[in-house]
């Protein structure tokens, strides 16, 4: 098959080349949309965690001690603190996106509130659960 030579499609007609990222202006949508692909993967590595604790308690007395200490300590605390904000954050990125399958929230200035709304939102209900948590301790 012969290859068209491109000088001789009009300009217009040509197929655009993707641009790199580096040419995009960030926007908070960009960047929760990204948040919300990191979350998901940072969710299966802390439910495998969550299995192992699982696992620990469904074992013997000792293997459970140690999976509470290690979770209990200073370290095993920011784990579990930034896995309730991942889940936060994920569904609240679900949500965004039944708003948008539902058709609603396209323009721009309704995309970028959508965005912040995630994040404020899972920050708050991050905190709320951790207070909650230590209430009913």
């Amino acid at each position: 098959m012969a290859e068209a030579d491109p000088s001789q499609i009009p300009l217009e007609q040509r197929r655009p080349l993707s641009p790199h990222v580096q040419i995009y202006q960030w926007s908070p949508t960009m960047a929760v949309s990204i948040a919300h692909r990191l979350t998901g993967i940072a969710l299966y590595v802390g439910t495998l965690g969550l299995a192992a604790y699982l696992l620990a308690a469904a074992g013997n007395a000792r293997s459970f001690q140690t999976a509470s200490a290690l979770l209990g300590s200073f370290i095993g605390q920011l784990i579990l603190f930034g896995y309730t904000f991942a889940l936060m954050l994920h569904a609240m990125g679900g949500i965004r996106h039944i708003i948008w399958d539902a058709g609603h929230g396209f323009d721009p200035e309704a995309r970028d509130k959508l965005a912040w709304g995630s994040l404020v939102g899972a920050g708050a209900l991050t905190v709320l659960i951790w207070i909650a948590v230590f209430i009913l301790r």
